[in-house]
């Protein structure tokens, strides 16, 4: 007997609870996947996802393209030299990234997104003309590339902008992870297909499937209705813009952390992978070409991973110290590689430090988005863009020390002075290490 209750009763109320209990399980966790999908879900706001899929096909085409440029000049001068100087035409431009944030905070968003992918397929076309009509010189393809590099440089500030103009502000995390996400898709598959057209069909092959892209990017931006800041501010200058957005950010040190955030990681943590993981793949691990393909996919494997990641968590909170940790984290995988032999365990290591990247650029950006107030987004874009050009400088470095030192042990110097400067930033920064 149990509570005065027969046997063969009693023994029924487990089973029962038991029973509630699993439903209250199957409930929560249906409860708990829900939520987790919600974030996600942005992608069917008609905006977000119009300029999501602009923004995303635009970087497929620019991937494409920038594939087919260096390897056709590669065949048609068979000089390196060349290679990378038409490659730095497409950086040419961005010394002018902040006026290119105010232009977008000038005009309205929408149109300029416009504007710039009409600018884009058309000098896709212009090369396709060129390529078709045999009269294409090296002279021919710098200058498109520098026109081209250019209008890349009002697309960044205008487009991110523009898909948190499109989010409610408690949204703009898992906007910025999937804007990510998005330009690392278009890393893996832009390359892949832009090899693939110009060995099976040539670069006039390639040149009209990158026209398109910019035509389809171009249509989505289109197909947008009205968002919050698409209205554009009056009565000012693009040199009073800028200056107002200087000194806004000066006097907000959550905004000129965050840059700096950005300005460190370009200087040591991008140079990583662009510089000395090449040397590594030759030097170290013994690889060919295949090999370092290997090396640079898993890494952006893990970009992917790293942005899905944060696009699937909803109400992020504690942004700054994450970011934090995550450039960190970013630079101590830079140590852990530099110690390996072993091209799997290296591979594996890449996925793991491309997961730290995105993380470190989506938090970023995170930073920047919901602090800033939204009609300095253009400028503060603009000013995200100027930090790259710290790269070049950290490249230099790189490379010299790897010839100098080895590679192993510029790695080791690059990831401990990224480390060094991220633990001077949080003490001089207690706002970011605290948002």
């Amino acid at each position: 007997r149990w509570s005065g209750l027969p046997y063969h009763k009693a023994v029924f109320i487990p089973h029962a609870s038991r029973s509630v209990d699993v439903r209250l399980v199957k409930s929560n966790l249906a409860a708990n996947l829900g939520r987790a999908a919600r974030p996600i879900s942005i992608l069917r706001q008609r905006n977000f996802g119009l300029i999501w899929s602009a923004i995303t096909i635009s970087q497929m085409g620019s991937q494409m393209e920038m594939i087919v440029v260096v390897w056709y000049v590669l065949n048609l001068t068979d000089s390196p030299f060349l290679v990378g100087l038409t490659a730095s035409a497409r950086m040419g431009f961005n010394f002018l990234a902040l006026f290119a944030g105010a232009t977008a905070d000038l005009v309205p968003r929408r149109t300029l997104m416009i504007i710039i992918q009409a600018v884009l397929a058309f000098l896709a076309l212009v090369m396709l003309v060129l390529i078709v009509s045999g009269q294409i010189e090296v002279w021919h393809i710098f200058i498109v590339t520098l026109a081209s590099g250019l209008a890349r440089i009002f697309q960044m500030p205008t487009a991110q902008s523009l898909a948190v103009d499109s989010v409610p502000i408690d949204r703009i995390p898992n906007a910025v992870a999937l804007i990510s996400a998005g330009g690392n898709i278009a890393l893996v598959v832009g390359p892949v297909l832009g090899g693939l057209l110009f060995e099976i069909f040539g670069p006039e092959g390639a040149y009209v499937l990158v026209a398109s892209l910019y035509i389809a990017s171009g249509s989505a931006a289109m197909l947008m209705g009205s968002t919050r800041m698409s209205e554009a501010q009056k009565g000012e200058s693009v040199f009073t813009l800028v200056a107002q957005g200087l000194r806004y950010v000066k006097g907000e040190q959550l905004l000129w952390s965050a840059l700096l955030v950005a300005v460190i990681f370009n200087i040591t943590g991008f140079s990583f992978h662009t510089t000395l993981v090449p040397i590594f793949a030759k030097e170290v691990l013994t690889q060919d070409s295949v090999g370092l393909g290997i090396l640079i996919s898993s890494f952006g494997i893990g970009g992917l991973v790293g942005s899905m990641f944060w696009a699937s968590i909803p109400n992020l909170k504690h942004t700054g110290l994450l970011c934090i940790l995550a450039v960190v984290g970013w630079h101590s995988t830079m140590i852990v590689f530099a110690a390996s032999t072993n091209f799997y365990l290296s591979v594996g290591i890449l996925v793991v430090t491309g997961m730290l990247f995105s993380s470190s650029l989506v938090l970023v950006l995170t930073v920047l988005m919901k602090t800033g107030r939204p009609e300095f987004r253009g400028r503060l874009m603009g000013l995200r863009t100027l930090a790259i050009y710290a790269h070049a400088f950290g490249s230099l470095a790189a490379g010299a020390a790897a010839g100098l030192l080895g590679a192993p042990i510029a790695a080791v110097l690059s990831g401990l002075f990224g480390i060094g400067m991220m633990a001077v930033l949080a003490l001089i920064a207690p706002k970011l290490r605290r948002f």
